[in-house]
């Protein structure tokens, strides 16, 4: 399948996917070819039979929507924003909530294989917890891929998503088996992992910090960044964050959210209640 023809065919689906085509611009490769892997299952020559297949059931949708999930993650990605979470952010909601007598809980949203995950629970046991050592820290990893949660929850990876996690942490983080770098159990006891589409499902319970980022306002048409943004807000505690990719921005509008003065990916929930009128 020629490149020309994978982008006419992406900018006709996509919009049916309630997602929008400029976010996949840089990184359709990665979807033309698991489009091309359907289409040889299926014994089909063209795009245009395909096209034809996704008009003529509906059920083709699902698998093309599955084909749109990008997954590519790392550790540490945004060196500075994870060095200004390790220094000023999980610090400070550490002693909020040991002012409060509570638990840290963070939502990792789209988390492919965990990566980012285990970043923000190797920061907090090497950093934070030595500072706070009778809080805990309680962190859920999201996402609507079944194959990316099973990598997560077996936590080994391989050199390369390594590459900007600082030495210190990874020699004191990971134990290298069969040529690959396995978190160790000490720093896993606080993750966990759902199986969860951040458009129909989301965690439960409220959080400090949710992460939801190359995601929801990279891939999602406006209407469902609107309503993806929605459910976050409503999990977040007044004072709350929200973290996005560096090159996104979420929605404008009066929504409560305002960009810390470090830092613009990070975005502070400043209402004193959430959008379903309920108190944290």
């Amino acid at each position: 399948m020629r490149d020309a023809d994978c982008v006419e065919f992406l900018q006709w689906a996509l919009p049916q996917l309630n997602m929008r085509w400029p976010g996949f611009r840089k990184v359709r490769r990665q979807v033309c070819k698991r489009v091309a892997r359907r289409m040889k299952k299926l014994d089909l020559e063209t795009i245009e039979q395909y096209r034809s297949r996704l008009v003529a059931d509906r059920d083709e949708w699902l698998v093309l929507d599955a084909a749109c999930r990008i997954t590519i993650s790392r550790f540490y990605r945004d060196k500075y924003v994870f060095d200004l979470l390790g220094r000023d952010m999980l610090p400070a909601l550490a002693e909020r909530a040991n002012n409060e007598n509570r638990s840290v809980r963070i939502w990792c949203a789209g988390c492919a294989s965990g990566e980012e995950v285990y970043t923000l629970a190797i920061l907090w046991d090497i950093v934070v917890r030595p500072v706070y050592p009778d809080v805990e820290l309680k962190i859920v990893g999201t996402d609507a891929d079944p194959v990316m949660i099973a990598r997560a929850e077996q936590a080994c990876y391989s050199h390369s998503t390594l590459k900007d996690m600082p030495e210190r942490y990874r020699a004191l983080a990971f134990a290298k088996s069969n040529g690959e770098f396995c978190v160790k159990l000490a720093y896993r006891s606080s993750t966990r992992f759902q199986l969860q589409d951040i458009r129909e499902e989301q965690p439960e319970g409220f959080f400090d910090l949710v992460l939801c980022r190359n995601l929801a306002f990279t891939y999602f048409a406006l209407s469902s960044q609107q309503s993806v943004l929605g459910e976050i807000k409503a999990r977040l505690r007044p004072c709350g964050y929200l973290l996005v990719g560096a090159h996104e921005q979420v929605p404008m509008g009066d929504n409560g959210l305002h960009p810390i003065v470090d830092c613009r990916e990070i975005l502070q929930f400043r209402n004193s209640i959430n959008d379903r009128g309920l108190r944290p």
